[in-house]
């Protein structure tokens, strides 16, 4: 796996980056030249396998830990990837959880802690980073990792839904206040994508089918897909993008149930 130079000498912060999407994400970037931080919370175990790929592959990379549900413990992470490498040039916000649950069964403190993590986890770490940029002078990109479900109503995943739809503005609204400082912020909303997690409908036929019917493309996503456009956000290649949401899904947000015409006419 070669690295193609790209961005090279840049610092880029991954959350939630142990597994699925985020390793994807972490390899993406160290491919393209950039020095990583592979955040993790719980167990490193993910985040070890992550940076050991990464590193025989040729890349840079290192694990850090943080809690995004932390103001103090997103500033430690921040300023631990600052000391270790000099800087900071790229922060993607990966981190995130869901909670199935009926709503009118969802208890407030499950409803909170997605928002938590997914929300005001991605807030946080966005305004560490901001306060990063602005202190060095420096250009800098955030991408936001949000979901086809900012737009897409997910029921039985009443906090997911919200967090995500939060994203949206949190996105377009971080984009606008911070132009002028040459500071972007952008994101992707995945759609139907094969990690460890989804390994519940990915390896069961009937429920793979029931997924895909519903995507145009007829297939899920992987966690490469879903890299690749990330990294093209935080790159130069995307210099004149801001405050926008790239829908890598397959064709998901066309509402494939309506590839027919169902006009009365």
């Amino acid at each position: 796996m070669s690295i193609d130079q790209t961005m090279t000498g840049r610092t880029a912060l991954v959350t939630g980056a142990g597994s699925g999407i985020g390793s994807g994400i972490a390899a993406a970037l160290a491919r393209a030249g950039c020095r990583v931080a592979v955040n993790y919370h719980d167990t490193p175990d993910g985040a070890v396998q992550t940076v050991a790929a990464i590193r025989q592959s040729g890349g840079e990379a290192f694990a850090v830990h943080g809690d995004v549900r932390s103001a103090s413990a997103v500033k430690a992470m921040v300023e631990e990837v600052v000391e270790r490498t000099g800087a900071l040039d790229v922060l993607v916000n990966n981190a995130g959880i869901q909670i199935s649950r009926p709503s009118h069964e969802l208890s407030a403190a499950d409803f909170e802690i997605v928002l938590a993590v997914n929300l005001r986890g991605a807030f946080m770490c966005a305004r560490e980073a901001i306060k990063r940029f602005l202190d060095a002078g420096t250009a800098g990109s955030i991408v936001n990792i949000s979901s086809v479900h900012q737009d897409i109503p997910k029921p039985d995943y009443l906090g997911y839904s919200v967090s995500k739809g939060g994203m949206r503005n949190l996105t377009r609204t971080l984009a606008l206040e911070y132009a002028g400082y040459n500071i972007r912020v952008n994101a992707i909303g995945p759609g139907a994508t094969i990690t460890p997690i989804n390994r519940a409908w990915v390896d069961d036929p009937e429920k793979a089918m029931l997924v895909t019917s519903h995507i145009p493309l007829s297939r899920p996503g992987t966690a490469d897909e879903m890299a690749g456009v990330t990294c093209f956000l935080a790159s130069d290649d995307a210099a004149y993008i801001t405050g926008q949401t790239i829908f890598v899904d397959g064709g998901l947000t066309l509402y494939a149930d309506f590839r027919e015409p169902w006009s009365s006419e």
